[in-house]
């Protein structure tokens, strides 16, 4: 552990004192992976991960659910600090390399499920062109072939095709890059999405805890009242036909101020949810508004031990809010 590490935890013990604090993150690598990956900040490396839990623990954080973290906040006990860590969407590595790692920890993961990805209605699309552009010299677009030389210039042309393609027609553009190159569109979602029959051998689990974050993974704020009930609902709905399990917390995609309004957590608590969580910053104190948990988001480019002092001290909040 080096000073700052030291310092900022020493700082936050001394003037925050018990808190929570509920991480979030999409997918996690192996160690001896996560450097050739192209997006890399969408990963967590799981060994940081392995690192940063065993810290916690001898530190003296406790390892809740959510819905123990919003009972914490509701009655008022902060007698212990408490962290809880949620991984959005669900990809295969969720439960190839997050669950379990999080089980030997005895630490619960709250899975918040986009129910379009084990229905094979939601196009993987981002995971389809990083893995393609990983393990191929030479793929053809629609302008004509582009050649990949080394990892920087596939990093760059992964980031010019998802910078062209998001909030833009990604879905359809994806069919035709995957027409164009031989790609199995239907063989690479599987091997990057989680699938029913992966969620119901975890459904039990003690360690695992399932909520939704809707159907298509919209911006919900965007959506009329109708639509908007529909994706969260329909997600809820669709995780307790498949499992069996009444699904209680819910996460808003991409989670952001803009992308979740007071008409969504009003919406949110009429239709009986528990919690809805957001990707605003912040720490969890007494009296927290359930509808709209702050969550801290982990990013892969910033894994030290010293960054998790800060969003634990609040600081990232701090600095997140003074931009805003």
């Amino acid at each position: 552990m080096n000073l700052t590490t030291k310092i900022l935890r020493s700082l936050s013990n001394a003037t925050l004192g018990p808190r929570g604090a509920l991480f979030i993150f999409h997918r996690m690598s192996r160690k001896d992976t996560w450097s050739q990956l192209l997006d890399n900040g969408f990963y967590l490396n799981e060994s940081f991960m392995d690192e940063f839990l065993t810290y916690l623990s001898v530190q003296g954080w406790d390892f809740v659910t959510i819905e123990e973290a919003v009972h914490r906040s509701q009655s008022g006990d902060f007698s212990r600090k408490f962290v809880n860590f949620s991984l959005d969407d669900c990809y295969r590595d969720t439960y190839e390399i997050a669950v379990p790692l999080f089980r030997r920890h005895k630490a619960p993961l709250t899975l918040y499920l986009t129910t379009g990805i084990p229905d094979n209605t939601l196009a993987l699309w981002a995971a389809g062109i990083e893995d393609t552009l990983m393990t191929r010299d030479r793929v053809e677009l629609e302008e004509g072939p582009l050649f990949l030389t080394d990892h920087a210039s596939r990093v760059a042309a992964f980031q010019a095709l998802f910078s062209a393609w998001d909030e833009n027609g990604a879905a359809s553009r994806y069919a035709r890059f995957c027409a164009l190159n031989g790609i199995d569109q239907e063989a690479m979602h599987w091997k990057h999405a989680m699938s029913w029959e992966m969620l119901e051998t975890v459904k039990h689990d003690p360690y695992v805890e399932i909520g939704g974050h809707t159907i298509n993974h919209p911006h919900v704020a965007d959506l009329d009242r109708d639509q908007a009930a529909h994706e969260i609902g329909g997600c809820l709905a669709r995780i307790t036909e498949k499992l069996g399990i009444p699904a209680k917390h819910f996460a808003f995609p991409y989670g952001r101020a803009k992308d979740c309004s007071a008409r969504d957590f009003a919406l949110a608590r009429e239709l009986g949810l528990g919690s809805a969580a957001t990707t605003v910053k912040g720490l969890v104190y007494a009296g927290q508004d359930p509808m709209r948990l702050p969550r801290i988001t982990l990013n892969g480019k910033h894994q030290s031990l010293a960054m998790m002092e800060a969003h634990l001290s609040g600081l990232t909040a701090l600095a997140g809010s003074l931009k805003s």
